[in-house]
């Protein structure tokens, strides 16, 4: 049975991210791909705790722990300080489980 998160990580490979994709969805893809400014813009403009879980990232990305912590206190979940790689695509998985 294929994970429904296939598809995102190949599309990592493609110019665009699948057209399906939600915008926090979307600004996983541009963070896994290196582009941090349009994460972030896309991050920014979704005030929920998908959005902040999703900024808190990108901030661990930049190397901003503190602010991180603050988006991770937003979204209600643990700091991390792990691969953020890893948690990137934790994220895409659990974006594509969402209804």
């Amino acid at each position: 049975m294929t994970e429904a998160i296939d598809p995102f990580v190949l599309s990592l490979d493609r110019d665009a991210p699948p057209s399906h994709a939600t915008p926090m969805l979307r600004a996983v893809w541009h963070g896994l791909r290196g582009d941090w400014d349009a994460a972030h813009e896309l991050a920014q403009a979704q005030d929920d705790a998908e959005g902040a879980w999703v900024h808190a990232w990108l901030h661990r990305i930049e190397g901003d722990l503190g602010n991180a912590d603050y988006w991770y206190r937003r979204a209600n979940r643990p700091a991390r300080r792990d691969d953020t790689r890893d948690e990137g695509l934790e994220i895409a998985r659990a974006l594509t489980r969402s209804p």
